[in-house]
């Protein structure tokens, strides 16, 4: 969304205007913003000063998307809740710790809180019919409105590095909860365990060029000087700021104790002794013909991902695709984690089918010996799972001799989808059922 000047504003240069971004130290909301009241539909905040939001507010009564991050709120507004038609809130990164009940507007679908001092949520935001996306990790909050069993629409949920000491039980059986970290929190502290990992050190890596940069980190290519030779790899190099997804910290320690899987991203080592005491982990360099499966979600799409017009997947490709990210699913449970955010656009894929499940930036670390708060969990990440087959078939042109393929495909998703949450298959099982199509 490109950036806005104030004085093309008051200028009247942006009549007509859909979207408005303006970041130039504002301390109080231009009245101008009114001159666009019957066209505007997004208005981006973000990067001022302000700490209210004018009681006309309203008045914009086609403004769908309001992100107000990095300002100096202290409190949510309440003039948001009278906005009819706003369905996407963006209060990242302000000084929020509290959220009054009238402050929720009525088509609410997406909240963002991430990194605020909220310590209580309102009962009300169980009213929020309509709601599919809330981020609130990095507050301080100590448990969440039992009335939230009522949001069943809710499929991303990020409460990581919070204080809360355990996990809701009505928040295992919300029918389509698909995306959930909950890292960084009191009672996941039983659930760490050591990470048995080879060190690197700084001194025998040559820091090439960035590959990419994520919320959590940026990833170079490098000369790794081992003892039985030099090889390329990737080094990723985490910033240790807090992410909508949780801590980097959370996200490195899971990749260490992931281990190893052939649809999994090799990882070779943790770095140590960085000149700056920088966290990092050094990974196998992955061959530049992958690409990612889709893009993230969009505004619009809110919890879908993206795809480009021209993506098609022919039936092996989608069976393999399918089965190598239930399989990598299958050994991250087995090993304790919730990936917390199978996606598309965490997938790369190099072409007949081969995949890769990166990105942990959302991972959680699950207790053992709690089986029965273990299998509700990857039940729910079973359903993200039933969302990428789903996206795969949408795109999967069959020929007459693949419709028996199809329909077994298309009824394992709907075994996966299903809203009773309980009846979802585990991983171990999808596994089966797709390999019965490779062998078949």
């Amino acid at each position: 969304m490109p950036l806005n000047t104030l004085e093309d504003l008051r200028a009247g240069k942006l009549a007509g205007s859909r979207r408005l971004k303006l970041s130039c130290g504002l301390n109080e909301f231009p009245r101008e913003i009114f001159d666009l009241a019957d066209t505007l539909e997004i208005l981006d905040l973000s990067g001022n000063a302000l700490t209210s939001l004018p009681d006309d507010l309203p008045r914009l009564g086609k403004l769908r998307i309001l992100f107000c991050s990095n300002n100096p709120f202290t409190e949510l507004p309440a003039v948001i809740g009278q906005c009819a038609a706003l369905e996407m809130l963006g209060f990242k990164s302000n000084r929020i710790a509290s959220v009054p009940a009238d402050a929720l507007p009525p088509r609410l679908r997406w909240l963002i809180l991430t990194d605020n001092q909220i310590g209580e949520l309102p009962s009300e935001l169980g009213r929020c019919a309509r709601l599919q996306k809330l981020m609130l990790a990095g507050n301080r909050l100590q448990s969440l409105p039992p009335e939230m069993v009522n949001c069943t629409r809710l499929e991303l949920l990020r409460i990581s590095a919070n204080q809360l000491s355990a996990l809701p039980e009505w928040l295992l059986s919300l029918p389509r909860l698909s995306w959930l970290a909950f890292a960084g929190n009191p009672f996941c502290a039983d659930a760490a365990r050591p990470a048995n990992i080879s060190l690197i050190h700084w001194d025998d890596l040559q820091i090439s060029h960035p590959l990419g940069e994520g919320a959590s980190g940026v990833i170079h290519q490098a000369e790794w000087r081992a003892a039985e030779g030099a090889q390329l790899v990737a080094l990723k190099l985490f910033k240790g700021e807090l992410t909508s997804d949780g801590l980097p910290l959370d996200e490195m320690h899971a990749c260490m104790t992931a281990g190893a899987h052939p649809n999994l991203i090799p990882l070779l080592g943790k770095l140590e002794a960085h000149p700056d005491d920088a966290h990092g982990l050094v990974m196998a360099l992955i061959d530049e013909s992958f690409r990612n499966l889709a893009g993230p979600p969009s505004l619009d799409s809110c919890t879908r991902d993206v795809y480009t017009g021209e993506a098609t997947f022919d039936l092996k490709t989608v069976v393999g695709i399918a089965l190598g990210v239930a399989s990598a699913a299958e050994h991250l449970h087995a090993q304790g984690i919730m990936h917390g955010d199978l996606y598309a656009h965490n997938i790369l894929h190099g072409g007949d089918g081969q995949a890769l499940l990166g990105d942990f930036g959302a991972a959680s670390l699950v207790a053992a010996e709690d089986r029965a708060t273990a299998e509700a969990l990857q039940r729910i990440e079973v359903r993200a799972f039933a969302c990428l087959l789903e996206e795969l078939l949408e795109r999967c042109p069959v020929a007459v001799d693949g419709q028996k393929t199809l329909k077994i495909l298309g009824d394992l998703q709907a075994d996966c989808a299903q809203e009773n949450v309980g009846g979802r298959p585990l991983f171990a099982a999808i596994v089966r059922r797709l390999n019965a199509l490779v062998v078949g």
